[in-house]
């Protein structure tokens, strides 16, 4: 298996996107840190893992804080002794004009979308070791994006942003560093999108599974993506090529 007593890290681990990546990597070898806000949800994740004969453990943070960012860090390394893979899914929205949108809410998308990316990789690079890898989890909104949502569409454009740089910054400890873009995909954040329930953003096209992107960000953490940093992969099922 790829990922063998592989030690990985994922945030917004307890539902989407994020969980189907934790299983993705436990059913393939991997040891599972599963980051979440919310208690029940990163809970259930590792018992989804254990009980198909994974290992995983559950730390509880608010990604945007960076105390509770480096105690996250800090129990995986205490009980596993390093850090092999980060994936950077933990993500928000909010659905308000920028002219009426309070700045703490600004404040809030950042700090969970892009602050977080920031907080994991100052933190965690210094318990990698050469070959290991990094995914965030970017989003179409970065490339093509509609009105009420652009504190979201800011963030995944500076995550990519900051991928492209970072990975020179690591090149010379051969830690890759890349994004996943992913579309629609069939998860709470999609269906309780208020601009898809009112047709402000229309759903066109294939819409995926949080398999279809654990896939791809699978492939990204691998061994066999070692000739891959620095980019961002469109997991869309085509739908940048039809808006």
């Amino acid at each position: 298996m790829r990922f063998t007593d592989k030690i990985c890290i994922v945030t917004g681990g307890g539902s989407g996107i994020g969980r189907a990546a934790c299983q993705r990597f436990a059913a393939e070898g991997g040891k599972i840190t599963v980051v979440d806000l919310d208690e029940g949800h990163g809970n259930e994740t590792v018992a989804l893992i254990t009980k198909a004969g994974g290992e995983a453990m559950f730390a509880q943070a608010n990604v945007g804080a960076s105390a509770e960012v480096r105690a996250a860090i800090d129990a995986t390394v205490a009980k596993w002794g390093r850090i092999d893979v980060i994936v950077n899914d933990a993500a928000m929205m909010t659905f308000t004009p920028i002219v009426d949108l309070p700045e703490d809410d600004w404040d809030k998308v950042m700090g969970v979308n892009l602050r977080s990316v920031f907080l994991f990789c100052k933190y965690g690079v210094p318990h990698m070791v050469e070959g290991s890898a990094i995914v965030n989890i970017s989003s179409v909104h970065a490339h093509e994006t509609t009105k009420n949502v652009v504190p979201y569409a800011t963030s995944k454009g500076g995550m990519e942003a900051f991928t492209r740089g970072f990975s020179e910054e690591l090149a010379g400890q051969k830690i890759r560093i890349n994004c996943v873009a992913p579309g629609s995909v069939d998860t709470p954040m999609l269906w309780d999108n208020p601009n898809v329930k009112d047709g402000t953003e229309k759903v066109e096209g294939a819409i995926g599974k949080p398999e279809d992107l654990a896939a791809a960000i699978c492939f990204l953490a691998a061994e066999e993506a070692r000739f891959i940093t620095g980019t961002t992969l469109v997991v869309d099922g085509g739908r940048l090529d039809i808006l």
